[in-house]
């Protein structure tokens, strides 16, 4: 875990991304995709450093997938710090972010509370 990259705007985990070998991280200025990103422009239109600071409960961009848009509601309900150090302690219990290609164990969910619950426990029961 590279904790220094934290939270992208969207609420993505740019400190557990697979690709953080080659990215500064979101608000870096240097995403591979800061120009089509819609969360980013959003966010930056209304001068908010992340997704869960608007008080909108917006699921356009990337929050149309569950692990963004819950990992952002994470980060509302409990903080930033919080969702890092869940991410940690999970990443450190095995529970893997990227398995195949952009998916793994955080993706296998449709229920937005038995994610909230598994960010919060690391366990699916």
């Amino acid at each position: 875990m590279k904790r220094e990259l934290g939270i992208a705007r969207c609420g993505l985990a740019c400190c557990l991304c697979s690709e953080n070998k080659s990215c500064a991280g979101c608000n870096s200025g240097e995403c591979p995709d800061k120009n089509w990103c819609e969360n980013r422009k959003c966010s930056l239109e209304k001068g908010i450093g992340h997704c869960y600071a608007c008080d909108e409960d917006c699921q356009k961009g990337l929050l149309t997938k569950i692990k963004p848009y819950v990992f952002n509601l994470f980060a509302k309900r409990y903080g930033e710090k919080q969702l890092l150090d869940c991410l940690e302690a999970n990443e450190k219990a095995g529970v893997v972010y990227h398995r195949e290609g952009i998916s793994g164990d955080y993706d296998n969910f449709e229920d937005v509370e038995k994610l909230i619950e598994f960010i919060r426990t690391g366990s699916r029961t």
